[in-house]
């Protein structure tokens, strides 16, 4: 298009001039102002030198170790692609596949939930390292039949030399390299699935009586695993603290773990699994069904992957945060109260004896029986506590005691009428087992005074009134009725000596 000599023709040209031009102006401004996309952060890991050969050039350095992608560490698992950038926006993924899509073994890949659960979240660079080994190992190992590690390769086909990188880390980062066998050994030991559960204490339990319950968590092996943290709850019942709780494990390790008494338990709390991967707590009963509940989180069954909103060809990342929750509950019931009805009866009579002071003890007959509160039960006195029988029937019972104990009734001083066979030294008793729910009926038989009976001369005996009499002497009666018969003895001598003189 050429220039126009008409004046308006020219005057249009120079304004669409001027606008083109601002508008190419702000086009350059614009695209100058775009911020650059965030580099890539590295974590915690050690980087060997030189990097694997491959195509088009071998790299300065491969980094074995995490990433720190919008704040959270991760791991990459498709080995000599881009790493991730820290703003790089992730999506969770399917299932973790190997580098060439293939679905990784099983006991590999309950290995990598195993170890992204225990040591995803490493601050330590020699765990980080050992980590980011074992993941490259299992997920872009070299395939049979296949030359993965050509070193004409390119990234996005080459495979992972791990017998390469493990010689650079012994060289480089022999602490690294160490670490590799023992996560490994962890993994094969203590990987997946994992169960878990509670055991209520074998005896029974009682309101205000603390009993062990033990937490287990055991690995796909069956056997209990270490260092486990489980959130422990109960329901109806408190949680013991300081030395009330002992740790479960007998293996006699020093471990502090696994233990509430270690610890320092409140009601609801999370511990760590001893050294024969089991917590033993004591619960104290407050309601009628104590509960304890768990929970904790346990490696995935298969891992799964993080991948990129948008096809930068950054690497696919792995973290903590795709593991299961495992929950176990153990309940039991309290065991029941019961009660002791005991009866005072005359031995001649088989009747009631109203008014019987009598002690309820244990086994001993010395201490309190106790309550179902686990409370001894005393008097105000610091004694045990005494109960008095009706004055109609002889009985009186004792409800809410504890059971299963063994309980004692002890008469503490006779009722009126009965005091000659009682001896205080060994004072009427009787015992019996109590049983969760049950009535123990104890019966305690008392012989009555001997009534005398006055006889005159003559066939026929006079009948005399019969009654409880009661019967004491003092020692100055006694004395004086000795005195009075040596007087009586010397007069009637003394008379018979006269009358034989005349």
């Amino acid at each position: 298009m050429g220039w126009t000599s008409r004046p308006r023709a020219g005057k249009r040209a120079v304004t669409g001039l001027v606008a083109a031009g601002l508008l190419g102006a702000l086009s350059v401004t614009a695209v100058g102002t775009t911020p650059a996309l965030a580099a890539t952060q590295e974590g915690v890991g050690h980087a060997v030198t030189p990097g694997q050969p491959m195509s088009p050039h071998t790299p300065s350095r491969n980094w074995l170790g995490s990433y720190i992608v919008g704040g959270k560490q991760v791991f990459c698992v498709s080995f000599q692609l881009k790493a991730p950038d820290t703003g790089e926006v992730y999506k969770p993924g399917d299932e973790l596949l190997t580098k060439w899509g293939d679905k990784i073994p099983a006991d590999q890949a309950a290995n990598i939930s195993y170890l992204l659960l225990r040591y995803g979240d490493t601050k330590d660079a020699d765990q980080a390292a050992a980590l980011a080994h074992l993941l490259h190992s299992w997920t872009s190992a070299p395939r049979p039949g296949h030359d993965d590690l050509n070193p004409s390769l390119t990234a996005d086909k080459i495979g992972y030399d791990a017998p390469f990188h493990l010689s650079k880390l012994q060289s480089q980062a022999p602490g690294a390299a160490a670490d590799v066998a023992k996560l490994t050994t962890d993994a094969e030991a203590n990987r997946g699935p994992w169960t878990t559960s509670v055991t209520p204490p074998k005896s029974d339990q009682h309101l205000g009586r603390p009993a062990t319950w033990t937490i287990s968590v055991k690995n796909a092996k069956g056997t209990g695993i270490a260092d486990v943290p489980v959130k422990i709850t109960a329901a109806d019942g408190t949680l013991a603290t300081g030395a009330d709780a002992k740790a479960s494990d007998t293996s006699g390790s020093t471990d502090t773990k696994g233990s509430a008494a270690t610890q320092g338990a409140p009601a609801e709390t999370t511990l760590n699994t001893g050294a024969d991967g089991t917590i033993s707590v004591k619960v104290t009963p407050t309601g009628d069904q104590p509960k304890l509940s768990t929970s904790l989180t346990a490696p995935a069954d298969r891992p799964y992957v993080q991948s990129p909103t948008v096809n930068t060809g950054a690497q696919k990342v792995v973290s903590t945060g795709g593991e299961k929750t495992l929950t176990a509950t153990g309940t039991v019931a309290v065991a029941k109260p019961g009660k002791v009805a005991v009866t005072k009866t005359d031995a001649n009579t088989g009747k009631g004896i109203g008014g019987t002071a009598l002690r309820i003890t244990g086994a001993d007959k010395k201490a309190a029986a106790t309550g179902q509160d686990g409370k001894p039960l005393n008097g105000p006195d610091g004694q045990p506590v005494v109960v008095t029988t009706s004055g109609g029937t002889g009985a009186v019972t004792v409800d809410n005691l504890l059971a299963p104990q063994d309980v004692c009734v002890v008469e503490v001083s006779p009722p009126p009428g009965y005091e000659n066979a009682f001896d205080a030294k060994n004072p009427p008793s009787a015992c019996g087992s109590l049983k969760p729910g049950d009535t123990l009926s104890l019966t305690l038989v008392n012989k009555p005074n001997e009534v005398p009976h006055a006889i005159p001369a003559g066939d026929q005996p006079v009948a005399m009134a019969k009654g409880a009499v009661e019967t004491s002497y003092s020692l100055p009666g006694l004395i004086g009725l000795g005195v009075l018969a040596l007087v009586g003895s010397a007069l009637v001598g003394f008379a018979a000596r006269r009358a034989s003189r005349r």
